[in-house]
Formats: C-alpha cells, structure tokens, sequence
C-alpha cells in the first residue's frame, strides 16, 4: 500500500493536539517546536526550576520532559501565590523518521532546548535514472532534449 506520508507531519499534528496548551497556564511547562533546516527544535519554558531536576527521556517514539520547581524556603505567609510549583511533566510522540540517537539537550537562562535531527534516511534525495542505450529522453523533461532521429 502507498502512503502519501509527511515526517514532519508528527509535528504539525502535535501542535494541533496541544494547541489547548498554549491557554494552559498550569501546565508549567510551555512549549515552542520549530523545524530549522534538518533538525528540529523544541523549547520548553522552566524558569526557576533546579536543572538537576529536570529529566529527559526516550522510550520508543515517546519523548518525555520532567522537572521540578521547588517553593523558595521561608518562614512567612504567602499573600499571593500564582507561580507552579511542584512535577510537571510533558509527553511528544515523536515521527519514526527523526533522530533520537543524536537528540541534544541543554538548559540556559530557564529553558530547555531539544535538538532533535532528521534521520539520513528521511532526508530529501534525488533519485538518478537509468537510460537505456539507443533511447530517447522524454520530451521536456527538465535537464534534458529531446534526441534527434538518425538521417535515414
């Protein structure tokens, strides 16, 4: 069976997923995904969170991003208290034809950045064709002219 299949579509289908999430304040953890070039990145917004809490995993196609953000230590009484606190966590289904054996991570300045590369096999390749001899090019094919028949 043939599949019009788009690799990247993992992503755009995300989005439209969690789209909710952006109006999700208590999530804790919100979340750019952009493609550049061929990789792709994914930001995650964690300010206030101790970078050794936080956790990144890989199971199967399943990307897992978990952290912590601990309440500050005091002895007085909160008059407002907006900011998260607690474990928060966040799942992607990541598309078969991506990387996760390069997936690179860091976290400066409160986010957490994912780089996350296509596979080589997914990658955009052209396809060169055989011609056999004595034939002719197809007519307006980019690249080529049509042959000539020989003077009889």
């Amino acid at each position: 069976m043939l599949l019009n299949y788009d690799p990247f579509d993992t992503f755009r289908a995300l989005e439209r997923l969690t789209g909710a999430a952006r109006h999700q304040a208590s999530s804790g953890m919100p979340m750019d995904v952009y493609r550049a070039g061929d990789h792709f990145v994914a930001s995650f917004d964690l300010p206030g969170v101790d970078p050794g809490s936080i956790d990144v995993s890989v199971e199967g196609n399943a990307l897992t991003v978990t952290a912590a953000r601990t309440a500050p230590s005091g002895d007085g009484d909160y008059l407002v208290a907006e900011r998260p606190r607690g474990r928060y966590s966040r799942q992607l289904m990541l598309g078969r034809d991506l990387d996760l054996e390069r997936l690179h991570a860091s976290y400066t300045d409160g986010v957490l950045t994912l780089t996350i590369p296509v596979a080589d096999k997914a990658k955009p390749r052209r396809i060169e064709i055989e011609h056999a001899a004595g034939s002719t090019s197809i007519e307006g094919a980019p690249g080529h002219h049509a042959e000539e028949a020989p003077a009889s």
